[in-house]
């Protein structure tokens, strides 16, 4: 694997888009002072990862972007792209070429992380390039203040370089963070230890409480059972009196019903008396009137005898 690319565009004084290309025989990158190489260097540490603003010469991270000169302005926005050959799989990547991108826009401190043109997380990144030899820290990059720091270090320090150089990065960050699980494991007992204890301490007014809720659901228990026997009696009593009530009405609907018809009887004798006496009445008026009749023949005719 090597780095086969740098591409950049408003990142320090690379204010225009610029594409540098690495060829196998290449061994550095010379020019006068103040032309930049320290400048691609920083780059690289920036797409790797790299969070410190002073260890690329800045007070803030948005100091990467282009900040203008005398004949240009400014520019909002800083890219970087490391292009590395990947055909013999060193970075566990399945492509042949891998881009790595860093890119910050300057009304935003946060930058935006890309593989091969896939937005992902630093720590993507980062787990990508640890066991290649390459990231921020790594002595793949070695500035002139590296060799004073290496021939001062002190003997742990020297260790952490050895270590490094060895590749064992990957597996110091794992025991690191399996170090911070266990730690967060640790507390999390802790409080589990400290939620226990209190839970411990209100077990004994539970169980009275549970206690007098089971004594206390007995009772309500039994007191519906109690209830429910005498509604059931309650019930069968209202029952057989119904019955009682409905018999009697059956017995009085039956009396109506022959009273009704000794009326309708009744009313049709009565009927039948009435019609008898009209008809005598009216005989009788007949009868009186010829009795009148036969009065008033009468006198006439003894008139008539007394005349003679």
């Amino acid at each position: 694997m090597f780095l086969k690319r740098i591409e950049m565009q408003g990142f320090k004084s690379f204010a225009d888009r610029i594409s540098i290309n690495f060829e196998h025989n290449m061994t550095g990158i010379v020019g006068p002072n103040g032309c930049g190489k320290s400048n691609i260097a920083d780059a690289i540490k920036w797409v790797l990862g790299e969070q410190s603003a002073k260890i690329l010469r800045g007070e803030k991270m948005s100091d990467v972007i282009f900040a203008g000169s005398k004949n240009r302005r400014g520019v909002n926005m800083a890219e970087v792209t490391l292009v590395f050959d990947n055909s013999k799989r060193a970075l566990n990547y399945d492509s042949d070429e891998v881009e790595l991108t860093r890119r910050i826009y300057k009304d935003d401190q946060d930058a935006q992380y890309l593989i091969n043109h896939q937005n992902v997380r630093l720590k993507d990144v980062v787990d990508l390039i640890l066991d290649s030899g390459l990231g921020k820290d790594s002595l793949s990059m070695i500035s002139q203040g590296n060799i004073q720091a290496f021939a001062e270090a002190r003997p742990y320090d020297r260790r952490a370089i050895f270590e490094e150089a060895a590749g064992v990065a990957r597996y110091k960050k794992r025991k690191i963070e399996a170090i911070n699980r266990l730690e967060r494991t640790k507390n999390n007992l802790e409080r589990t230890y400290d939620i226990l204890s209190e839970l411990e301490k209100q077990v004994g007014p539970l169980k009275r409480q549970a206690k007098r809720a089971e004594t206390y659901r007995n009772k309500k228990e039994a007191l519906e059972a109690i209830e429910t026997a005498v509604l059931v009696e309650e019930i069968t009593l209202l029952e057989d009196q119904i019955a009682n009530f409905n018999t009697n009405i059956n017995e009085l609907e039956v009396k109506i019903e022959n009273a009704q018809s000794g009326i309708e009887i009744r009313e049709n004798q009565n009927f039948s008396a009435k019609q008898e006496a009209k008809d005598l009445e009216k005989k009788i008026n007949d009868d009186s009137s010829a009795l009148i009749k036969t009065i008033n023949e009468i006198q006439v005719l003894e008139n008539r005898h007394k005349e003679q």
